[in-house]
């Protein structure tokens, strides 16, 4: 964040702050490009045939934008939550969608498991990780037929054989940046096989032929980017941090199910590493446990609406310290209950 802030105000001693050069300088090309050339390194799909896009509109715009590139007769869908509901929205403005698999029917608490994946389907669509409802995948399915897979909220978290993968898109804003980059990684060879026209700004063909910079991109947002690509490499890649997660999650997920006052809503065996969610088993101690958390420094644990309780998102940026924080307010509010 310091090196983003120097940035603004003069980038590199260049006399220019870096949201007032020229997006097609030689200096914003090099941050670019260095960007594109981190994300495949560090996922191990350098030489494989993949690309790297930085665009915009968030996974909002490519719930859309993999439906007008992908979806010729049949697009296939997991259904684990808000996300990819609103994923298969989208896409059925287009044409033709099958759910093949959903948990709604338990408030998309868990990762359906045991389906098969027609080979018909023009693309299969998951989510890896569900904010919302704090479940992420661990076993990801084995199909013959395109794999996408919207990965915005734990991207770069933990070590998975992205070759699996023949499309990924993940907002910046979880594990990468600020929000107004989308990543998209692509396999060009499932691209030019739909009938239909597509408008230059939704066509990745036309984004990935001008080298990601088709129209102005986002420049602070590449940037700053860069700079979290950089430093998860010093830190060891992937495997490092993967590690460090590991040990977040299963330091508050031991609390959690150690502690008679609060309840996991996410199945054990499908439980995210990213966004742990819970809830109080007795409501009338909540008044309490929030003025604990808040005085302790503690920001944004207020679970989402739909499902209530509390959400701890454990993103890469976060500390193992921080997460001692709230597990100490935890075991705190059962000796004091």
């Amino acid at each position: 964040m310091k090196k983003a802030a120097d940035a603004v105000v003069e980038l590199d001693g260049m006399g220019l702050s870096l949201i007032e050069i020229s997006h097609r300088s030689k200096e914003f090309v090099s941050i670019m490009e260095t960007a594109r050339s981190l994300t495949l390194d560090l996922l191990g799909l350098e030489d494989k045939g993949y690309q790297v896009l930085f665009l915009q509109g968030g996974a909002s715009l490519q719930f859309l934008m993999v439906a007008y590139n992908l979806l010729e007769n049949k697009g296939g869908y997991l259904n684990t939550g808000t996300w990819s509901s609103k994923a298969i929205k989208e896409a059925n403005l287009l044409g033709q969608t099958e759910v093949i698999a959903s948990s709604e029917d338990k408030g998309f608490n868990y990762i359906p498991k045991g389906y098969d994946i027609p080979k018909d389907l023009d693309y299969f669509h998951i989510t890896s990780n569900n904010t919302i409802f704090g479940t992420q995948l661990w076993e990801f399915p084995e199909t013959s037929v395109p794999l996408v897979c919207d990965m915005s909220s734990d991207i770069f978290s933990r070590q998975l054989d992205f070759s699996k993968f023949d499309l990924i898109y993940a907002g910046a804003q979880k594990n990468m940046g600020p929000a107004g980059a989308t990543l998209v990684v692509i396999k060009e060879s499932i691209l030019g096989k739909v009938s239909r026209k597509i408008p230059s700004m939704l066509d990745y063909s036309v984004h990935l032929g001008k080298g990601s910079m088709f129209n102005t991109p986002p420049v602070f947002a590449v940037y700053t980017s860069m700079l979290t690509l950089q430093w998860l490499v010093n830190q060891g890649g992937i495997p490092s941090i993967e590690e460090i997660n590991e040990r977040k999650a299963k330091l508050l997920y031991s609390e959690i199910d150690l502690n008679p006052l609060f309840k996991g809503y996410a199945a054990k065996e499908d439980r995210s590493f990213m966004n742990a969610t819970f809830t109080l088993t007795d409501d009338k101690l909540k008044d309490t446990f929030d003025a604990m958390w808040k005085d302790a420094g503690i920001n944004g644990l207020n679970g989402h609406r739909s499902v209530g309780g509390y959400r701890a998102s454990m993103y890469n940026a976060l500390t193992l310290d921080s997460v001692g924080v709230l597990v100490d307010v935890m075991s705190d509010l059962e000796r004091k209950a």
